[in-house]
């Protein structure tokens, strides 16, 4: 009996042996703001346990534009440190060769997936990431403060900026002289870019570079949506507005000490968290109107892709797989707020219950505009960097909105040259 047990404990022990030494070490690198982090960590132990690999976090900087930089590196000397990138919703065209193609890995899955999504990732036929998570931006509002002065939502970046003027006045005489009306991306890097592109478009001034690659930005719908930005700053919105990004925005607004916001769907699950002073007074609804009659939202979203350098390939596949199951997308869902790139999910009783915003946002992702990677290709960061760095001069006073515009629009000439 002694040597059976002896036997069996050998044999038990040679099985984990083996499946130590069949399990592969995965890094998956992470741009993180909100709850990001934790969920994704989360996740992460669920697939160690099911799979006996394991997963480290790489943490990058919270702006895209500095992951970017970071990742451009690390791509371009084919490090092998890297399987899994989380890509932001624009890079698959500029990045397309670093990655795997994941058309056939995902083909029994990807009817699953939102079509536009989906089509976002898709360069020449391949697809280089699988969607994570989509997103649109929101106007968060303190719907306490609009009832207690007697204000609708505003409909229009005009009335946005009258009722925005008026309640944090009001407040301040109350006493709170911290209070300000709007906060936003206002630094100068590509959350500018989407909201620069998100006043232009609601004002009627186009998409600054047009599917087709046509530049439109040269008219006085364009010029005249940054003049009205540009009066906010040390009216409405504080001077160091021009420095926030979105976590610099939603402290502000966390803290109790604005009326309104613009950031992403994140956003949503910490405003109305357990411990922000200000959860039970936040609604959220679509960014203004301009003079177009509607307004506008960039799309947004990250996906996962897998580095043509990782030595471990079917793994990281499978943990693309894993993070984008039902499983994962209802609990990022759910955790995050971050709106799923699976189609049934908008229907899922749970995280309508726990989100209500998400079902009611499925419409605004359909419609949102898109940056123009696309069309312009591997230059895209250069247009994106000459849009924000407009944006911010104006904003900050150090050029007038047409000048700007005007500088802006033969900068992307030079660079489009003969085509893109």
């Amino acid at each position: 009996m002694t040597t059976m047990r002896a036997l069996a404990a050998g044999i038990a022990a040679a099985t984990l042996s083996a499946t130590a030494l069949q399990a592969a070490e995965l890094n998956i690198v992470h741009g993180a703001v909100g709850k990001d982090q934790e969920v994704l960590r989360a996740a992460l132990d669920r697939y160690e346990e099911e799979t006996g690999n394991t997963v480290n976090i790489v943490s990058m900087p919270e702006r895209t534009t500095d992951q970017f930089a970071q990742f451009k590196l690390w791509l371009s000397a084919g490090s092998e440190d890297i399987d899994v990138y989380r890509l932001d919703v624009i890079w698959a065209p500029q990045l397309a060769d670093h990655f795997i193609d994941l058309t056939e890995p995902t083909a029994d899955i990807i009817d699953r997936f939102v079509p536009a999504a989906v089509e976002s990732q898709t360069v020449d036929g391949k697809l280089v990431a699988l969607p994570m998570f989509l997103g649109a931006p929101a106007l968060y509002y303190r719907a306490d403060l609009l009832e207690k002065y007697g204000k609708e939502v505003p409909e229009t970046w005009e009335e946005l900026t009258a009722t925005a003027r008026e309640i944090m006045q009001a407040e301040r005489d109350a006493g709170n002289d911290e209070m300000w009306g709007y906060v936003y991306q206002g630094a100068a890097y590509e959350g500018l870019t989407c909201n620069a592109m998100e006043w232009i478009a609601s004002n009627g001034g186009g998409h600054v570079v047009e599917p087709d690659g046509e530049i439109s930005v040269m008219n006085d719908k364009a010029i005249a949506a940054l003049e009205l930005a540009a009066g906010w700053v040390g009216d409405i919105a504080p001077d160091g507005v021009l420095n926030y990004a979105e976590e610099d925005a939603r402290g502000v607004f966390q803290s109790g000490n604005a009326v309104f916001m613009r950031n992403w769907n994140y956003a949503y699950a910490l405003v109305n968290g357990e411990d922000s002073p200000i959860r039970d007074g936040v609604e959220v609804t679509t960014l203004p109107a301009g003079d177009s009659g509607e307004g506008a939202s960039i799309l947004g979203g990250s996906h996962l892709g897998v580095a043509r350098y990782s030595q471990h390939q079917d793994e990281a596949i499978e943990l693309v797989r894993f993070l984008n199951n039902e499983e994962s997308q209802r609990a990022r869902a759910i955790e995050s707020s971050r709106p799923p790139t699976l189609t049934a999910l908008y229907e899922d009783e749970e995280i309508a219950e726990k989100q209500p915003f998400i079902p009611l946002w499925k419409p605004v992702i359909d419609n949102a505009i898109v940056r123009p990677a696309a069309p312009t290709k591997t230059d895209y960061n250069e247009v994106s960097s000459e849009v924000w760095t407009a944006a911010h001069d104006v904003m900050s006073g150090k050029m007038e909105a047409k000048s700007a515009i005007g500088r802006l629009n033969a900068k992307l000439q030079r660079l489009k040259g003969n085509g893109w």
